[in-house]
């Protein structure tokens, strides 16, 4: 089975006025379908820079990626857009849930929002989705009366809506209590084991990275460390 990821020679270069920073520097990244894989790093070393450039939300200056067997570093931006919502899921940091939605209609917004509605089908989905993260009680509860360990819950339903290869996540448990994110934990590596859903977890957190199957160590931009199992 092909990679979901083959991300190879990935450079990252800011221009501020006359001066240029190089943030990433030759990185090659491959995660086979499945993998459960922790991006670490201190701060600066490129780790973010590099989830948003697999997430096509930055174009890289050199190097090339392929998602699902599609090249996409050259895709415009309306290209990038479509295939963001459509094959990559995204759990952030801190939530990014409409606050005037329930927790029903932001777990089907990803594939309401380009339908222009949401379907009958569609609603299905997201309370199926929301039942198999423990918030069968929470499903019409706007997300202002969520906690933040149900938040995140319904985030992970969010980004599995449209049936992602690949779920790229920001800190996800950065912003709860130990025990919430132990939960948070437990389910994504859940769904991971049960989905086969392939995971790049960005972290500081060394328990989260110890949870992972592969940790990937970037330091001055460059991969330091790949360590397997």
């Amino acid at each position: 089975m092909s990679a979901v990821l083959d991300a190879r020679g990935i450079g990252m270069t800011f221009r501020n006025g006359d001066e240029m920073t190089e943030v990433l520097k030759d990185v090659d990244l491959s995660l086979e379908p499945g993998e459960l894989a922790a991006l670490l790093g201190a701060s600066g070393s490129g780790k973010s820079t590099l989830l948003s450039i697999v997430g096509l939300l930055l174009k890289p200056t050199t190097g090339s990626i392929e998602i699902a067997g599609r090249r996409v570093e050259a895709l415009s931006d309306a290209e990038r857009a479509v295939f963001r919502n459509q094959r990559l899921g995204f759990i952030f940091q801190f939530h990014h849930l409409l606050p005037d939605f329930t927790a029903t209609e932001n777990v089907a917004f990803p594939a309401a929002a380009p339908a222009g509605g949401i379907s009958a089908a569609m609603r299905s989905r997201a309370r199926d989705l929301l039942a198999r993260v423990g918030l069968s009680d929470r499903m019409d509860f706007p997300a202002t009366r969520l906690s933040g360990g149900q938040k995140q819950r319904v985030a992970i339903a969010r980004a599995l809506m449209n049936k992602p290869e690949l779920i790229l996540a920001d800190e996800p448990t950065g912003s709860l209590d130990r025990v919430a994110a132990e939960q948070v934990l437990d389910l994504m590596r859940e769904v991971n084991l049960e989905d086969k859903a392939t995971f790049l977890i960005c972290t500081h957190d060394l328990n989260v990275a110890a949870r992972c199957t592969r940790r990937v160590t970037l330091k001055d931009g460059r991969v330091e460390q790949v360590v397997q199992g």
